[in-house]
């Protein structure tokens, strides 16, 4: 069977991200402090200076850049975060008390979904009364999304446009999907991403909430990405609160092994 490597983004030192299962590798990024034992991704070819704009998007040229090297081409390389991870499963409503740890129910190595499909994502937000642009407009208040169209070769933008048009956005930028898919993905996005950074310079868009504007069109963009594929997986994830991440509980005691866990997840976006 083909092997999976997830790594796991984190801006903070969470000492829970080191009691996940085997196959998730957190890596530090940005300019904080992390231990000696962690992955960061100063550890080889990077843009962490580049992280203030990108977010996770540094991880996945690190990813590219370092890690797809070690990997046939069907092995399997994906990306979570630190308050976002894979469950096993699929759900459309949240589940009931049970004794079950959450632990218990994140992805197992052995699902053969993985491994059937050519990307597995999230399941979808659908928005009811806007389209992809029309949501991103009304967030971040400028045209950046609209200009990126143009960045794009010519083969893509009529796709991608026709893509902004639909109301369902495969969020978090979170995939599982082989390494040669993945490196064709990294190919196409990092050239456009690099003219999306340029363009919001010049136009003086980096500020505040939108100093991370790259990144959101970069969520755009790799929801786009991953919708033309035929063979797609869907699977829910868990979102870890403040009890989960907190240092000092996980001194004691991993959180997402206790009982009685998983009965707040998986979390559901209904808009």
């Amino acid at each position: 069977m083909s092997k999976l490597d997830i790594y796991c983004t984190t801006i903070k030192y969470f000492k829970v991200l080191e009691n996940l299962p085997p196959y998730i590798t957190p890596v530090g990024l940005g300019e904080n402090i992390f231990p000696d034992h962690w992955i960061t991704e100063k550890n080889g070819i990077n843009i962490s200076n580049l992280n203030k704009y990108y977010a996770e998007f540094t991880m996945f040229y690190w990813m590219w850049k370092n890690k797809t090297k070690t990997l046939n081409k069907d092995d399997l390389i994906g990306s979570c975060q630190h308050r976002y991870l894979w469950l096993d499963k699929k759900y459309s409503i949240k589940q009931r008390p049970s004794i079950k740890s959450l632990y218990s129910q994140l992805l197992k190595v052995d699902n053969k979904n993985l491994y059937k499909n050519d990307v597995t994502v999230f399941s979808p937000i659908i928005f009811s009364k806007k389209n992809l642009l029309e949501d991103f407009e009304e967030v971040h208040k400028n045209f950046a999304l609209r200009e990126s169209i143009g960045f794009l070769n010519l083969s893509d933008r009529k796709k991608f446009q026709n893509h902004l048009q639909q109301n369902k956005l495969f969020s978090h930028n979170m995939f599982i999907t082989n390494s040669a898919y993945f490196i064709e993905y990294c190919e196409a996005i990092f050239p456009w991403l690099d003219k999306c950074l340029k363009y919001c310079e010049q136009n003086k868009l980096l500020k505040g909430y939108n100093l991370r504007l790259p990144a959101f069109l970069g969520e755009r963009f790799t929801s786009f990405w991953f919708s033309q594929f035929k063979k797609r997986h869907f699977l829910s994830f868990a979102r870890l609160g403040s009890f989960f991440l907190s240092n000092k509980v996980n001194s004691i005691v991993n959180p997402l092994k206790l009982p009685f866990t998983f009965n707040q997840y998986p979390t559901i976006h209904k808009y």
